[in-house]
């Protein structure tokens, strides 16, 4: 999926500049209209193509009034400042609306930033609008038409352990965390650069996107650093040389576009990297690089990061242990009607399909694995509750197993269905039970007499309520403490 959705966005990217450079725009438009087709194949991750297309449609909505404004501010500081700050508020604010209210959010961010990077002024505007129009229609023709990539299941949102409203709610606490951040990178990258400060609100602003507690957002922030150096070495090594060639520079452009897509998932520093040279190649492009150039992005992205720190500390924080509560009950839940709609299957209903829910098991414990990745990061000093991530991880992976295995097995036709099925399935569905509600007290685990060989279906669900036993030690005892793991 990453292989081909990477493959994807060259191919879009590529064919939004081409269009734009057919069509006699400028180079600023050019830059604009690729770094809009980006988003647009980046951003978009609604569950459905039809719901897809929705979200691409409206992304001029949201665009297009953030051009005009940033454009005549420009030469405005003061309103020009507070607008970008009503932007990052509303941008963040939109997530409630799930996947929809990100797109657009990020979308709209971006289009400011971008008229800061290029220094767009008025009188590009119709350039501008031209160019981000024919970047949607050149992505949404490569997505929609040459090459569709139907999601079986949608990407976790926020958890719903979560829940509120005001500033109990999570995406409002986060949008006052991210225009406090991005306030302090405006001021402090600002003294730093009159003419490239909007780098540190940039950098504050990514940290908190996919982000959803404290540790999380250090996590983030600590990783964009990494990528960032790297990226600024690589530049003086990459990008300086060439002094904006065009051939050369609209090559390795591709291969940072690609690099950004296939590492998006797995490792937030190697797109960093990515972003940063390609950051580096663009302003080649534009004849601005040099490697005082490289070092001030590398000063701004720190002074954004450090923003976003204080941000998430200071101000209406979310805590670790409170969005790694909702994530790992959501995934737990999964587990559950996983194991239901198998047991329906294998009980001859041909409307259950288990697989949409493993499926989102997989996505679901990926950001169970972000959510952790605080607790377990090398730097961590908190032995004991990194002891207790480590093990959550290694029992849900295993739950993660077990449930392809059962979910294999039901779409087995000549699979059976016996009592015994049904109240292994019942035994696990308890130790759910017993994981996901409040206070409620261990029960002792009586083991279920281990199935015999020729019945793969028993033996996932008895290995199953295994994991999900051994869960109930770190996930009840005190945090704090030493654990202790028993047989």
């Amino acid at each position: 999926m990453r292989l081909r959705n990477s493959a994807r966005a060259v191919v879009g990217v590529a064919a939004a500049v081409a269009l734009a450079e057919l069509c006699g725009l400028s180079r600023t438009a050019s830059i604009t209209g690729g770094l809009a087709a980006l988003l647009a194949l980046f951003t978009v991750l609604d569950a459905s193509l039809p719901a897809q297309r929705v979200t691409t449609a409206l992304l001029p909505v949201a665009g297009f009034p953030v051009l005009a404004l940033a454009t005549t501010l420009h030469g405005v500081p003061l309103a020009r400042d507070a607008a970008f700050l009503a932007v990052v508020f509303a941008g963040v604010h939109a997530r409630r609306w799930g996947p929809r209210g990100h797109a657009l959010g990020v979308f709209g961010f971006m289009m400011f930033f971008v008229t800061q990077f290029l220094h767009a002024v008025p009188g590009q505007l119709p350039g501008l609008y031209a160019a981000v129009a024919l970047a949607l229609l050149a992505a949404g023709a490569v997505r929609f038409a040459l090459w569709p990539i139907e999601r079986r299941t949608p990407p976790a949102a926020a958890p719903p352990g979560l829940p509120g409203t005001g500033l109990a709610r999570p995406t409002t606490r986060q949008a006052f965390q991210a225009t406090a951040a991005c306030a302090f990178a405006l001021a402090i990258g600002q003294a730093l650069s009159e003419d490239r400060w909007y780098w540190a609100v940039g950098t504050a602003w990514w940290i908190f996107v996919n982000t959803t507690s404290r540790g999380e957002t250090l996590v983030r922030g600590f990783r964009r650093v990494v990528g960032t150096v790297t990226g600024i070495a690589a530049g003086l090594l990459i990008a300086v040389p060439l002094h904006g060639a065009p051939l050369p520079t609209a090559a390795l452009v591709a291969v940072c576009v690609f690099g950004i897509f296939y590492t998006a998932a797995p490792s937030y520093s190697w797109m960093m990297f990515f972003v940063t040279v390609m950051a580096g190649l663009l302003y080649g492009l534009l004849g601005v690089l040099h490697p005082g150039l490289l070092l001030l992005r590398f000063q701004e992205t720190a002074i954004g990061a450090l923003g976003a720190a204080l941000a998430v500390v200071t101000v209406l924080p979310v805590t670790t242990h409170a969005a790694n509560e909702a994530w790992i009950q959501r995934a737990l839940t999964c587990v559950r009607a996983a194991t239901a709609a198998s047991r329906d299957r294998l009980a001859g209903d041909p409307d259950a399909d288990p697989a949409p829910h493993a499926a989102e098991l997989e996505l679901l414990l990926a950001r169970v694995r972000t959510a952790l990745a605080p607790l377990v990061h090398p730097l961590s000093p908190l032995r004991a509750r990194k002891a207790r991530a480590r093990q959550v991880l290694a029992l849900l992976d295993d739950c993660a197993r077990q449930v392809r295995g059962l979910v294999a097995v039901a779409a087995d036709p000549q699979a059976s269905h016996d009592a015994r099925l049904a109240a292994a399935c019942r035994r696990v569905e308890v130790a759910v039970e017993a994981l996901t509600t409040p206070r409620s007290t261990p029960q002792p685990f009586v083991p279920a007499p281990a199935p015999a060989p020729a019945e793969p279906a028993l033996a996932h669900l008895h290995d199953l309520e295994h994991a999900l036993v051994a869960l109930a030690a770190p996930l009840h005892s005190d945090p704090r403490a030493p654990l202790v793991i028993t047989a």
